[in-house]
């Protein structure tokens, strides 16, 4: 008799596994023994400070998954980083021990309010209005550009892998237009398609009257089509690499009949 192969997680199962699991890595790094006051590479935060401001986010996150209201900043990068600065002045502690701790509990937090809601359900975050699976990627989008500058502040492997770039897409594809650059934008009309190397989902990005919609799909026409190295994508996206480097080691292909556009495309947003 032959035993059944275990069913495979649903989708809000693996994002949930990859916030838990996000979490205790970030906590593995602060309780190695981290230096609190070490830099944070292309940052004003310590590390103490970094970790503070992650445990800070997790509980904002998961007191939204709760049903409870947190306003936090106004949806610009200015403005969250405003936010920021506020909460991080009356949240002292900075024991890397303590945060590794917080980060954690307040992961699972999310996790066990968010399964216990509606799927229906949706929450004012800082990034504007969303459902909780949204959120989730969103919380697990933060996790992760924090866990790469903890990483690289202590010169440790970081947590980001395909499998968890994927779970950050609908954040992030969420996020674009609420993150554009109108300025740099300018009157441009173009329509890009974005891809994952490997495979996985495919995305539209169209520009039109200085605005942009982003929808799920091949492009029926695109003038540009990027294929990206995961973690390279999440990293850009973040603001965390540089495209032209990035292009440079070929993390980045591109092609169709406007290529030329490519390397122009992260310009056009400003992460906040």
């Amino acid at each position: 008799m032959t035993t059944p192969a275990p069913a495979a997680p649903s989708a809000p199962e693996q994002l949930y596994r990859a916030i838990t699991g996000t979490a205790a890595d970030i906590a593995a790094l602060l309780s190695a023994g981290a230096d609190p006051e070490a830099r944070v590479p292309r940052s004003t935060w310590n590390l103490g400070e970094a970790a503070a401001h992650l445990a800070l986010a997790n509980q904002l996150m998961a007191e939204l998954a709760a049903g409870a209201e947190r306003p936090y900043g106004d949806g610009t990068p200015d403005g969250l980083a405003a936010a920021n600065a506020d909460s991080l002045a009356a949240f002292t502690e900075r024991d890397p021990a303590v945060l590794a701790a917080a980060v954690v509990e307040q992961a699972e937090s999310f996790v066990a309010a968010a399964a216990g809601q509606s799927a229906a359900l949706r929450v004012l975050a800082p990034m504007g209005p969303m459902d909780l699976d949204t959120l989730g990627s969103y919380l697990l989008t933060h996790m992760l550009g924090h866990g790469w500058d903890l990483a690289r502040a202590l010169r440790r492997p970081h947590m980001i892998d395909r499998q968890r770039v994927e779970l950050c897409l609908p954040f992030l594809t969420t996020a674009m237009p609420r993150v554009l650059d109108r300025k740099a934008v300018g009157r441009l009309s173009a329509v890009y398609e974005l891809r994952l190397r490997g495979g996985g989902p495919r995305y539209t990005a169209a520009f039109a009257d200085g605005g942009l919609t982003v929808s799920g799909g091949a492009a029926q026409r695109a003038d540009c089509t990027i294929v990206t190295e995961p973690v390279t994508f999440l990293l850009i996206a973040l603001g965390r690499c540089s495209p032209w480097g990035a292009m440079a080691r070929g993390g980045i292909l591109a092609w169709g009949r406007r290529p030329l556009l490519a390397p122009a495309f992260p310009s056009y947003f400003r992460a906040p």
